[in-house]
């Protein structure tokens, strides 16, 4: 395993036994995984996005702490919430962040989740990128609107 993706369970694990919200020292982590803690800021920027479902709150110096929540929204509006936060463009890796963190919450099937990735996919959209992710933005709202 990865050291990246060792933190990255920790950091999970911990945000599963903390009802979702969890508060690192950034210095604390690192010397647990022996690691620098631009390690650290790296798995957070890259995997605690608000596309994957998390907030991520930091504060720099002595004190200094990073705090991760996972975002909540209730089972009525979850894919109202998804679907109002993409805006009219969706570049590929976005969209499948999103649909990874709606298939890890639980709200989709992982053939549903196969289905989508396919259908916005950039081998399904061969046009140039501005097109491309306006009609990728267009077909994911519209598939989540209809789930």
């Amino acid at each position: 395993m990865k050291i990246s993706d060792g933190i990255e369970k920790f950091i999970i694990d911990l945000l599963n036994s903390q009802s979702g919200e969890a508060e690192i020292g950034r210095n604390e982590l690192a010397q647990n995984f022996g690691c620098v803690p631009s390690q650290i800021n790296y798995v957070i920027q890259t995997r605690f996005t608000t596309e994957r479902g998390y907030i991520v709150e930091s504060r720099r110096g002595g004190g200094g702490f990073v705090r991760i929540s996972r975002i909540e929204v209730p089972g009525d509006n979850y894919f109202m919430h998804i679907i109002n936060s993409i805006g009219d463009e969706l570049d590929c890796e976005t969209a499948k962040a999103i649909a990874l963190n709606i298939y890890e919450n639980g709200k989709i099937t992982n053939k549903e989740c196969k289905i989508i990735l396919s259908a916005v996919s950039n081998k399904s959209l061969p046009l140039n990128k501005p097109v491309c992710d306006k009609l990728r933005a267009l077909i994911f709202k519209n598939v989540l609107a209809n789930l």
